[in-house]
């Protein structure tokens, strides 16, 4: 009982303090929206929406979280307020759990705006709601454990931004967004394929069009092993760093 709520009040905590400070809405709401209508302008039409409806639910998901956990994780850390946590009678693994749990919601919601204006407004398509739910879940976690892997290491919260910036940017191009896997030159597919945005935006395809490289199986099982990868890679560094 009183680890759920502690669990409760570092989440209630997080979601009071940081979810609405600039940096989550600018990167996480605005950025992807203003990269769309450029899309449409480029296009002159709607009738390629779909073809761009998988990168902007992804690229949502994914500057939402990662901005989320810099401000959340580097501003505590500045602050001395995660050192408090640290030394409190919890797990690390559970106050850890705690802190991205915000941002993987805050990645959720980031996706549901873009969701409903494809499909509302430009008419979009989708051909498995079920896989989409989970592509945008996984996605969700994955995008939250590469912005805490980030923060990790950052001391300051613009920083933590400059590192982020440094991998989502080459992420939009790299990782199937908005330009197919199979058209970037043969030289650079492979480090395509060993990012972990890359399988979460391709169970978007899946779901969305149909045109996945790999099955959703492979897709779903590769997520969930980067997942438990970068969090206990993570748990490692903050151990090492911040508290020995």
């Amino acid at each position: 009982m009183k680890t759920s709520i502690a669990f409760w009040n570092i989440l209630r905590k997080d979601m009071l303090n940081y979810y609405l400070k600039p940096p989550n809405i600018s990167w996480g709401i605005i950025f992807p929206f203003a990269w769309m209508l450029m899309m449409l302008v480029k296009s002159g039409n709607t009738f390629e929406i779909n073809s761009v409806f998988p990168g902007i639910v992804a690229m949502s998901i994914l500057f939402g979280t990662t901005s989320m956990l810099s401000v959340t994780i580097t501003f505590e850390r500045k602050s001395r307020s995660f050192e408090r946590l640290l030394i409190a009678p919890l797990k690390t693994e559970l106050l850890v759990l705690a802190k991205i749990t915000g941002a993987i919601l805050f990645g959720i919601f980031n996706s549901i705006i873009p969701i409903l204006l494809s499909v509302l407004f430009f008419n979009a398509i989708v051909i498995n709601w079920l896989v989409l739910i989970a592509g945008i879940f996984l996605l969700s976690i994955i995008s939250t454990l590469l912005g805490l892997f980030i923060s990790v290491s950052a001391k300051e919260v613009f920083e933590a931004q400059t590192y982020s910036n440094f991998f989502r940017f080459p992420m939009i191009f790299l990782c199937g967004l908005f330009i197919p896997v199979t058209a970037l030159p043969a030289i650079v597919q492979p480090l395509s394929y060993i990012l972990p945005v890359t399988y979460g935006v391709d169970v978007l395809h899946n779901a969305i069009s149909g045109n996945g490289l790999l099955p959703i199986g492979i897709n779903l099982i590769v997520l969930f092993a980067f997942c438990i990868i970068l969090f206990y890679i993570s748990i490692f560094n903050i151990r090492r760093k911040w508290i020995v």
